[in-house]
């Protein structure tokens, strides 16, 4: 993200001629400096995707461009946002009890690497609460059972109004949230998960990888809704197994490409980088 940059604008349209000239005049005619641009026209769908970082002059507001820019929105028929870079996203971890994930998300955030502001972190289990009080981030125990899951959810839901949460991120949040909750939520909430999905569905699933004689083991991170593991990809990778690797081994592998993998797409949540489209993502990266 360049850091001269106070602004990003991404919009979506049907693609037809003169959008990238219609765009770059109208922010130039408000005296804004276009610090990156980047844009895709999809040939499936014809949809057309933009994003735009740039500075504006010292004093203008976001309330201020956007009527500038409105004229040519309209015009264009665009679906489209501004966003201000001086404004941290506020961000909530959701965990349970397996922590490679969370730490380090924490560590990125303690490190300045993700730009964000950690509002909480909240768990059904109180393993990681002294990890996170030793970074002065709140955590709240929400324990849940499958009779009392409904309550759990309605103090997590209360947690995001109250504290005004753009993104919540599921660190091996061991739960299935519920349709209803994923609708509240839609296009705010990241989760992370092995892609042996949906080979070994389940309990124990690097084992049953190991016992198969996998050669890869990798992670997915994507945008939770109420079809289980189905909502966008946002990010994937793999790593290499040998076939002298142990069933730890895998496992090891697989925690650090989950962490990896959930930090990109993380970052480019907050970087403003991803557009939908359809049931696929476009990302800027």
């Amino acid at each position: 993200m360049n850091s001269q940059a106070n602004y990003v604008l991404t919009l979506s349209c049907g693609d037809r001629k003169g959008i990238v000239a219609a765009v770059a005049n109208s922010i130039a005619s408000q005296n804004c400096n276009i610090c990156e641009s980047a844009q895709y026209g999809d040939p499936d769908t014809k949809r057309f995707f933009m994003r735009v970082s740039f500075s504006a002059p010292e004093g203008m507001s976001k309330e201020q461009f956007m009527d500038g820019f409105r004229p040519v929105a309209t015009g264009y028929d665009f679906n489209w946002e501004v966003h201000d870079l001086t404004v941290k996203p506020r961000v909530l971890i959701l965990v349970s009890q397996t922590g490679h994930c969370l730490n380090d998300l924490l560590y990125r955030n303690q490190t300045g690497q993700l730009n964000m502001d950690l509002v909480a972190v909240a768990s059904n289990h109180t393993s990681w609460q002294s990890r996170v009080e030793h970074e002065q981030i709140p955590f709240h125990y929400f324990p849940v059972t499958k009779e009392t899951k409904a309550e759990q959810e309605a103090q997590i839901l209360e947690l995001v109004e109250k504290e005004n949460i753009d993104l919540v991120i599921l660190a091996r949040y061991m739960q299935v949230l519920s349709d209803d909750m994923c609708k509240q939520l839609k296009g705010r909430v990241i989760n992370i998960h092995h892609s042996f999905l949906p080979s070994f569905i389940g309990a124990n699933p690097y084992k049953r990888a190991h016992t198969r004689g996998v050669k890869m083991v990798g992670a997915t991170a994507h945008y939770v809704t109420a079809d289980l593991d189905e909502g966008p990809i946002i990010e994937q990778d793999v790593s290499r197994v040998e076939h002298h690797n142990t069933v730890q081994e895998l496992i090891a592998q697989g925690r650090d490409t989950e962490s990896q993998v959930l930090a990109r797409a993380v970052r480019y949540h907050l970087e403003h980088r991803i557009l939908l489209n359809g049931d696929r993502t476009v990302i800027f990266k």
